[in-house]
């Protein structure tokens, strides 16, 4: 955390008395006579120091040789010199005794392996020292609170103070977003550049501002997430009070190529990314637009009560576009009760559309663009409300803003509470602003966005909801009948014989019979035992291949269905052997598992990878041969709650499939989230799993729980012992 003291104000990076500029200088354009300059532009109510070894004043200010001639101490070091010079300031930082530094040179490890070499020294430097430190190759730090006014970066661009606070891996991004603040009516408190992090990463920044009471929203631009079990953990907590937008870059394919596991193939860095910002309640915006309109959307203190939308236009087609888009994101467009409609109907041309949305035609007056906001505002039977003002004529634009304000304001005056989202299309008039007694209106300029936006509020309060709900609550129901200690021994047994290695298909069964998941069938080596194996469990049974190796059985054509009878089983032994044998891969071949016939159900995967960076990644989907074709999977990183996996199943398209679609049965979905939970259980407590499928599991209708069909456990040596 960034901030140890009891009192929050006396965070030295964002509530300094004393900051020396490290690098000040008189050279116009340089880094150092920017900060400087902004520093003082901006109204710092603290002291400003420059040290420069060759200059007594800059900028009307003294200057000092170095930080030791300072007399008085120093809360925050800005440093901008070159990279090299870095390491001997920081001993000099020491030696002062300052807590804090902002270190915007450039010149480490995004610069290669020499520049990784000092970036490597700097961190060791800065924790022998204890010194905090935000950076290097960082934009710098704002704190707008006016009671400080702090602007230590190079842009003298100020956004007016607000509730959002700012968090960016690039310093660029989230300077696009603090210069375009006043324009777009977006209230900014703090903003940080983190640079290459060697130091201050998110998690601290999200740590302080749990405690910040200017701060009430959270905007992260995120090129990678540190720590992110912690992550998580602070996420989920803050986020039920404070929202946190993520734009998240990077969306690779990294990690497929990790193949021989469908759910390593499928549970790319992009996804698990998906996976853990729905665990945690973290909006995530896929781009710049997003990002800003979400949250000029989530700062405004008015959010919707429920999906109910309402649209006023004065473009059919535009209203047309509106109203699919709030269909694609969950919301509904209901019709007006015709005691609404006909209140519309007494003041709007005979031409205007009277139902949902409401379109009161190109040349509407000021005065019917007032009272058709003031009514619609005014009816119980919406939630939120839509503006599209499309220009028609450049000279209306006046007079149609002018009626909008006239009657949100009625409407405020009458009691409504009701939040209004804003699309203004007038070209050469898109900046327009609009803010009736203190209250700024979120105002986009496509008719998609406000429908995007209300959809992720809408989602975010009932994650929010839910979160409140299950305070206090276990996070996963108790399960009994697992034996962790055992499956550790089994996969330890299997590294210590054969190193890493695919698990045989009776270590398998075993495995999965630590946490009680039942892996149907035996395993025979001959014919003669697949016949007997056959007997012992009842025809008609199915005949597989074994292999530890052979992930597509039925490319193989290695899959017999229905087997009623010996001759049967005899033949699909051989026919397995010589397949294999022609295709010169015999020595594959473990045997054959011999399983029951299992009818009535539905196919999925279930599924567990270790991914480098984000621990066990539990994937759930549509299974069998329709997995890679569909792609229908769901992701959840362990530990997962009951929440997360009833998530994950509810969210997954073929839902339908397992919930009575069609008069079919209805499948046992409990039972299904009771194997998940037990898969998060066991690759979280064994590190040396590195890949797990159930494929396919098939989920039998209800109360009669799960049978897995086929599974691949492939065991590493963990670096987390």
């Amino acid at each position: 955390m960034i901030d140890a003291d009891s009192d929050h104000h006396t965070n030295p990076f964002f509530f300094p008395r004393r900051i020396a500029v490290i690098g000040a200088s008189r050279e116009k354009g340089s880094i150092g006579a920017r900060v400087l300059d902004c520093l003082r532009s901006g109204g710092f109510s603290g002291s400003i120091i420059p040290v420069n070894p060759h200059a007594d004043s800059i900028s009307g200010l003294r200057a000092f040789p170095s930080l030791m001639a300072v007399p008085e101490p120093i809360d925050l070091a800005v440093i901008t010199v070159p990279a090299h010079l870095s390491l001997s300031i920081i001993d000099e930082c020491a030696a002062k005794g300052v807590p804090a530094v902002i270190m915007i040179a450039a010149g480490f490890a995004e610069r290669g392996e020499k520049g990784a070499g000092i970036e490597q020294k700097l961190r060791a430097k800065i924790q022998q020292h204890r010194i905090r430190l935000i950076g290097p190759n960082c934009f710098g730090v704002m704190n707008l609170d006016p009671t400080i006014r702090l602007n230590a970066t190079y842009t003298p661009v100020l956004p007016p103070f607000g509730p959002v606070s700012i968090a960016s891996d690039s310093g660029g991004v989230g300077a696009m977003v603090v210069m375009a603040a006043r324009r777009v009516n977006l209230g900014i408190s703090t903003y940080v550049s983190l640079g290459n992090h060697v130091d201050v990463n998110v998690n601290d920044l999200l740590e302080y501002w749990e405690q910040d009471a200017n701060t009430q929203v959270i905007l992260l631009y995120l090129e990678t997430i540190p720590d992110p079990q912690r992550f998580r953990q602070l996420a989920e907590r803050i986020g039920s009070h404070k929202p946190i937008i993520a734009l998240k870059a990077g969306r690779t394919t990294a990690g497929q190529s990790a193949a021989g596991s469908h759910t390593a193939a499928l549970a790319t860095d992009d996804r698990t990314v998906d996976a853990l910002f729905s665990q945690c309640g973290v909006i995530r915006a896929s781009r710049v637009e997003e990002w800003l309109a979400l949250a000029m959307a989530f700062s405004n203190h008015r959010r919707p009560t429920g999906r109910r939308v309402g649209i006023l236009t004065n473009s059919g087609g535009a209203g047309v576009l509106c109203a699919d888009s709030c269909e694609k994101e969950g919301l509904v467009v209901p019709p007006l009760p015709p005691s609404v409609s006909a209140t519309l109907a007494s003041f709007l041309s005979p031409l205007a559309a009277l139902t949902n949305p409401v379109d009161v035609i190109g040349l509407a007056t000021e005065e019917q663009h007032a009272a058709a906001t003031e009514t619609l505002l005014g009816s119980d039977a919406l939630d939120a409300l839509i503006i599209l003002y499309l220009s028609i004529n450049v000279a209306d634009n006046d007079q149609a803003a002018a009626g909008i304000i006239r009657g949100i304001r009625a409407a405020r005056q009458a009691g409504s509470r009701k939040p209004i989202y804003l699309c203004w299309m007038a070209e050469g008039d898109r900046d327009r602003l609009f803010s009736i007694d203190g209250e700024a209106i979120p105002t986009y300029h496509t008719p998609e966005l406000p429908a995007f936006v209300i959809g992720r509020l809408s989602s975010y309060e009932a994650w929010r909801q839910q979160s409140l709900d299950n305070v206090g609550l276990p996070s996963a129901r108790e399960l009994p009948h697992l034996d962790l200690p055992q499956a550790k021994a089994i996969c330890a047994k299997a590294l210590l014989d054969r190193g890493p290695c695919w698990l045989t298909t009776e270590e398998v069964q075993a495995l999965l019979g630590t946490v009680n998941i039942p892996f149907l069938g035996r395993l025979a080596t001959h014919p003669d035992a697949a016949v007997r194996t056959a007997e012992t469990i009842g025809y008609p049974v199915a005949v597989k291949l074994a292999s530890r190796h052979i992930l597509h059985k039925t490319e193989l054509r290695a899959v017999y269905l229905n087997l009623t009878d010996e001759q049967a089983v005899r033949q699909a032994f051989h026919a397995i052997k010589d397949r294999l044998a022609q295709a010169g891969k015999s020595d594959l071949m473990d045997g054959v598992l011999v399983q029951p016939m299992v009818s009535g159900g539905v196919e999925l995967l279930v599924g567990a990878t270790r991914d480098p960076h984000f621990g066990p990644v539990i994937a759930v989907g549509l299974g069998g041969i329709h997995v890679e074709l569909l792609g229908d999977i769901q992701l959840g990183l362990a530990p997962l709650t009951d929440h997360d996996v009833s998530r994950m199943i509810r969210d997954l398209k073929g839902y339908p499939l397992l919930t009575g679609y069609r008069s079919r049965p209805v499948m046992d979905v409990r039972g299904l989230e009771d194997v998940l939970l037990r898969i998060s259980c066991l690759v979280e407590a064994i590190t040396d799993i590195s890949q797990l499928d159930l494929n396919p599991i098939i989920v039998l209708p209800e109360g009669r729980g799960c049978r897995v069909v086929d599974a691949r456990v492939l065991v590493q040596a963990s670096s987390e012992h």
